[in-house]
């Protein structure tokens, strides 16, 4: 394993879209291409399966150097009301566009911090949401909570709205990597929170660790597995660090790279968590994702209906996902759209009427079939080309690419399928790239990605 880690650790995507966002078209792409393709999920769509919200809140107090999320840093809390009163009016430029009452099935608070928000205006912004709108009777609603500011009357707020489930990041309970990355936060803390979340009847409570990350050893990814196992989280998100300070700039330049564990030793301590956790009941979902087997994502796999979007893993998908809020993406199935990256853009276009999208993506025929293929390997760890609907120009080329994978034992593959081993999960995102025919056809000649292991 130690020497396939070596040989397979080079910079790949995540495929949380196919198109990855480098290789976007600009060329063919524009709002009014977004727009009709908008119209057209929403229509085939939201009757039968409804639509989900993504809705970014980016405000932070401080600066995480870990993290790689659009984000503005401020400890003005004036900010909220004007931003709040901005993604209720881009919620209208979209309902004018829509010919039926939407039907929401999803709707889920990322970040930024939402909990920077006080629960007067995440009230609010909801409750416009819902207003003129069907819940799905299948709906599931979500945020993303940090474990410092997030207070019980936030979490009974949210409650009383429909939402059932909550992620708290976590990251790591060491005070020495807890200093590097600039994320101070007490098991207390943690405890106290998730606690309130059970006593108001939250379902599904999420706690997302991070391995790799700076100073890191086996003796406190140990610790960290420890404490959680005190607290039993529904689900548990151990992802990947993935350093990239030349897309995120200063950020991700908090701490020396030398302080990072190295290929193979960041691999171990991915693989001493995951067997504590595997030891303690959860079930290994996915990519970096695990679930208690009562929990919606494990049952989700299960029944083959997991799915991956710009959200990560999802126990359930709808064609259309709506991003709102700056830098927010949109996925229409047959298109990608992105809001402007900083928060006095976004407002300015919104009040001015527009949507503010500022690039995208319109799939070809051959990107929706590579597609299908990618969330097919990330979410089932197999695909297969038997019908020919699934076939694309270079498959062939595809097909040869796996042929070393499949040498290393990695896969196993024939002329119609391919399955990827048990213990191949950690070389996933190296199987996908060779779908990824963008990327073949146009190597990087900078850097793009975070390392695949």
């Amino acid at each position: 394993m130690k020497s396939l880690i070596q040989k397979y650790n080079i910079p790949g995507p995540r495929y949380t879209s196919y198109p990855t966002v480098p290789y976007w078209d600009a060329t063919t792409f524009s709002k009014e291409k977004w727009l009709k393709n908008f119209k057209k999920s929403f229509e085939e769509s939201n009757q039968a399966e409804g639509i989900s919200l993504y809705i970014h809140l980016p405000f932070c107090e401080s600066l995480c150097t870990f993290c790689a999320c659009h984000k503005h840093i401020t400890k003005r809390h004036e900010v909220e009301i004007p931003y709040i009163k901005t993604l209720i009016k881009e919620w209208e430029l979209y309902r004018e566009k829509m010919t039926q009452v939407p039907v929401i099935k999803e709707i889920h608070l990322g970040g930024g911090t939402p909990t920077f928000f006080a629960s007067e205006q995440l009230k609010e912004l909801i409750n416009s949401i819902l207003e003129g709108s069907q819940k799905h009777p299948d709906f599931e609603f979500s945020f993303e909570g940090h474990p410092n500011n997030t207070t019980k009357e936030q979490l009974e707020t949210l409650y009383n709205l429909g939402f059932t489930r909550v992620s708290f990041g976590i990251q790591d309970y060491d005070s020495t990597v807890q200093k590097a990355i600039h994320r101070i936060q007490s098991f207390e803390n943690v405890k106290q929170v998730t606690k309130w979340a059970r006593e108001i009847g939250y379902t599904s409570v999420s706690h997302d660790l991070i391995f790799g990350l700076p100073f890191q050893t086996k003796e406190s990814i140990t610790d960290t597995i420890l404490k959680t196992r005190e607290l039993l989280p529904d689900r548990i998100s151990f992802y990947s660090y993935a350093h990239v300070p030349w897309v995120k700039g200063v950020g991700q330049r908090g701490f020396s790279e030398e302080h990072l564990p190295k290929s193979d030793e960041k691999r171990a301590l991915y693989e001493l968590g995951k067997q504590m956790l595997t030891n303690i009941g959860y079930h290994e979902i996915g990519m970096d994702h695990f679930a208690l087997p009562s929990d919606n994502l494990f049952k989700a796999t299960t029944s083959q209906k997991l799915h991956r979007n710009f959200m990560g893993y999802t126990s359930s998908k709808t064609k259309l996902m709506i991003g709102l809020g700056m830098s927010a993406i949109s996925d229409s199935w047959y298109g990608f759209a992105q809001n402007v990256k900083t928060v006095k853009e976004y407002q300015a276009l919104v009040n001015n009427g527009e949507i503010p999208v500022f690039r995208g993506h319109i799939l070809t025929d051959e990107d929706l079939v590579i597609r299908k293929h990618i969330l097919n390997i990330m979410c089932h760890f197999s695909t297969n080309w038997k019908a020919k609907e699934m076939h694309f120009e270079a498959l062939p080329k595809s097909i040869e690419l796996l042929e070393e994978i499949a040498s290393d034992n990695l896969i196993a593959i024939d002329s119609n399928s391919l399955n990827v081993a048990q213990e191949a999960r950690p070389f996933i995102r190296n199987i996908c790239m060779a779908f990824d025919v963008r990327l073949q056809r146009k190597k990087p000649e900078t850097k793009l990605f975070s390392m695949t292991i």
